[in-house]
């Protein structure tokens, strides 16, 4: 079964009539209210009976939230043990940046709390892997170097007990079967890349053709920067922003399809060399995340091109510097990956575990398009 996280914080700040939209709330006071005017028309014996009832549902109250007290103190003894891929990722950073603020917030001892960092090196993570497994972690959160290894990770974690929480590189279908199938404690906290390459298609196909086609040919020509190419996010992107345009029926041209492994600098040089290489052919540029996307503005620049006039551009992350490129119209459109959410619910994924209270084997989130429209709004969060 998958189960989808939807952010408080997003629903809050940006998507206001969805909160107007629920109508529970109104429901249960209407209902308060007839409940109320019934009790001041029935006699002192009644009254007598609801004051008992309020009374026991008060204490009852009261013991919910000492547990809830106790059970936080539980949690400042446990050890957690937190593998991130690679600490200079900028979206990694503010994911476990904010993972170890809400584990703290939870009631786990920040000593207790162990961040390794794997220098995009899967032999390194492996190593941090045992560690944690010899030091007897109480649960570990693991980012992946390669996805293609979480059955070996997995493997080796089950077998020492620890119950295992994935975060943001997702494990392929076969791999989470497996998870179903043994009932073992492990699940995944993400969202669908699928959907952020969607997204940013969108972003592109919704300025239309007339916009877009710069040469005049009649298709999209594009230059895509992909990420890490095992990475099933990259691949995910890399399809479904070129599958959008031509779900809304326009014709695609790739131009470059180059890997950049996430690198800004990376980016900077295949940017280059493709505006070196097609000049002004050059229309689009996706990028599989922010730090690429403003590597290419950074060649885009240096060309004499300007985004939003002669070239268009985007990327994944929403990372505080594109969205001011975004205001600021050097950068098309950005998607959000809601670090808040995914840390959160990894966090409490962990606890769930801890506590017995077990998970489901996906649990996931959604992006959210970023355009000059709504690019206030989410730095105002981020920041």
């Amino acid at each position: 079964m998958k189960r989808k996280v939807v952010s408080v914080i997003l629903a809050t700040a940006m998507v206001a009539s969805m909160v107007a939209g629920c109508g529970g709330s109104n429901n249960a006071s209407t209902n308060n209210a007839g409940t109320t005017t019934d009790a001041a028309a029935s006699d002192a014996s009644s009254d007598t009976s609801n004051d008992a009832a309020t009374t026991e549902a008060a204490d009852a109250g009261d013991a919910a939230a000492d547990a809830a007290t106790d059970a936080d103190a539980s949690l400042a003894d446990k050890k957690v043990g937190v593998c991130i891929y690679q600490f200079s990722d900028n979206f990694m950073t503010l994911f476990r940046t904010e993972l170890e603020n809400y584990l703290v917030e939870k009631g786990f001892s920040k000593d207790n709390i162990t961040i390794v960092d794997g220098a995009n090196d899967q032999a390194t993570q492996t190593g941090q892997i045992d560690n944690f497994i010899t030091e007897g972690v109480d649960v570990l959160i693991i980012n992946p170097v390669n996805s293609s290894s979480a059955a070996t990770i997995t493997d080796k974690v089950v077998a020492a007990g620890i119950p295992l929480v994935y975060i943001n590189r997702e494990p392929d279908e076969e791999e989470q079967k497996r998870w179903s199938d043994n009932n073992w404690d492990v699940t995944y906290v993400g969202c669908d890349a699928r959907q952020s390459g969607t997204f940013q298609g969108e972003m592109i196909s919704d300025l239309g053709l007339d916009t877009v086609d710069l040469n005049g040919n009649g298709k999209i020509d594009y230059v895509m920067v992909e990420g890490d190419p095992e990475n099933v996010d990259a691949q995910y992107r890399t399809e479904y922003s070129v599958k959008a345009l031509e779900d809304a029926g326009l014709e695609v041209n790739c131009l470059s399809d180059q890997v950049g492994n996430w690198q800004q600098d990376q980016a900077q040089q295949i940017v280059a060399n493709a505006l070196g290489q097609y000049g002004n052919d050059v229309e689009v540029v996706f990028c599989n995340n922010d730090a690429m996307a403003l590597g290419a503005l950074q060649a885009i620049q240096s060309a004499g091109r300007t985004v939003g006039t002669d070239i268009y551009l985007v990327g994944v992350d929403a990372l505080s510097e594109a969205l001011e490129d975004v205001l600021a119209g050097t950068m098309t459109g950005t998607v959000f990956n809601d670090h808040f959410s995914q840390s959160h619910s990894a966090a409490d994924a962990a606890i769930n575990y801890i506590t017995g209270a077990g998970n489901d084997h996906y649990i996931g989130c959604d992006y959210v398009k970023v355009t000059k429209d709504n690019a206030q709004d989410v730095l105002d969060m981020v920041k």
